[in-house]
């Protein structure tokens, strides 16, 4: 990606493009914004992490709320953004047995139930049962612990969003 595009985009454009690089939080996006202008996609990256870091407990607890239960709702109904629609799909999250999809649903449940906030593990990191073993084994962490892990897990999910984006720039820049 050409950090001159990036660069030259206006707010509305860049909140257009980047607004989902953290599920549902295009305000990161627009803070960002005023940080241009980004010597790199690694900088962007950066700018969104350190935005992240700076923001309370509570702050960081709300990006993780908006991120969808794992095979959850919002699957159900059609709900998820394409991203983590793609997402959930490569893990094999959208073809579930019946017995997995309600093994799912009940530790969903019981982490958001210890937690406030949904589980969030980059999906397309993991597969289906490595994902399920680490819902079952991060339930036991501290609220702090799992704080931290949750946020880092955020930061893998914006890399490869990010790397998306810059692919489809630079094809269509090509163009």
């Amino acid at each position: 990606m050409e950090m001159r595009v990036v660069n030259s985009m206006n707010y509305e454009e860049f909140v257009s493009v980047f607004g989902n690089v953290v599920e549902k939080c295009p305000l990161i996006a627009a803070a960002v914004w005023t940080s241009r202008p980004f010597t790199s996609l690694c900088a962007l990256e950066k700018n969104i992490g350190d935005f992240i870091d700076s923001l309370p407990r509570s702050g960081k607890e709300g990006i993780l709320r908006c991120h969808p239960d794992l095979a959850g709702r919002d699957l159900l109904q059609g709900t998820l953004s394409p991203e983590s629609l793609s997402e959930q799909n490569r893990a094999g999250l959208t073809s579930l047995t019946a017995g997995q999809r309600s093994q799912l649903s009940e530790l969903n449940a019981s982490y958001k139930n210890r937690f406030n906030f949904p589980f969030v593990i980059c999906a397309r990191m993991n597969d289906r049962d490595t994902i399920i073993q680490q819902l079952s084994s991060r339930i036991r962490n501290s609220p702090e612990q799992e704080l931290q892990i949750s946020i880092g897990e955020v930061k893998k999910i914006c890399h490869l969003r990010l790397l998306d984006i810059s692919t489809q720039v630079s094809q269509a820049t090509k163009l």
